[in-house]
Parts: structure tokens; C-alpha cells; sequence
């Protein structure tokens, strides 16, 4: 699973709302929130047309569509690691 905190701040700040980010990318409303939750991978088209749309390089695609979700349990276990 991927965490898409990062694309989902940038969806705010440029467009304000998952609506017009849907709307920018030709998709509808229930396909997008499908992708941003992990229940529909985005496609490389629609990946692409993210970075025009959000206004980032194609180079950043990865930072916004390959992060790793990290599950609580491995949150608490990396804590627990470091507190010692």
C-alpha cells in the first residue's frame, strides 16, 4: 500500500479540493478517491498528467506516488527501537 499524504497536501494547496483535482485529470470523483486509498492504482497517464496539472517535474513522480504506507505496528516497533 501507498501512503499518499504528500500528493493529497499538494491536491489542497493547488487546487483546494479532490473534486477539481478529478475534474483537472478528466477522471470522476469515485475513481480518484478509489486511488488515494488504495483500492485503484493510478495509471502512468494519469500519473503524468498529475505533475502538470499539481505543477511538479516528472522526476518527483516517485515522491508522490511510491511511497510506502508504514503500518502502525512497525511505527511503534521503530519507536521502540530507538528509545531503547
Amino acid at each position: 500500500m501507498f501512503d499518499y499524504t504528500k500528493l493529497r497536501n499538494r491536491i489542497k494547496e493547488v487546487l483546494g479540493t479532490q473534486d477539481q483535482y478529478a475534474k483537472a485529470l478528466g477522471l470522476g470523483r469515485v475513481s480518484v478517491s478509489q486511488s488515494l486509498n488504495n483500492q485503484r492504482e493510478f495509471s502512468a497517464g494519469e500519473m503524468l498528467r498529475t505533475a502538470q496539472v499539481l505543477h511538479f517535474s516528472v522526476s518527483e513522480i516517485p515522491d508522490y506516488f511510491f511511497n510506502q504506507e508504514v503500518q502502525k505496528h512497525e511505527q511503534d516497533k521503530s519507536w521502540r527501537c530507538e528509545r531503547g
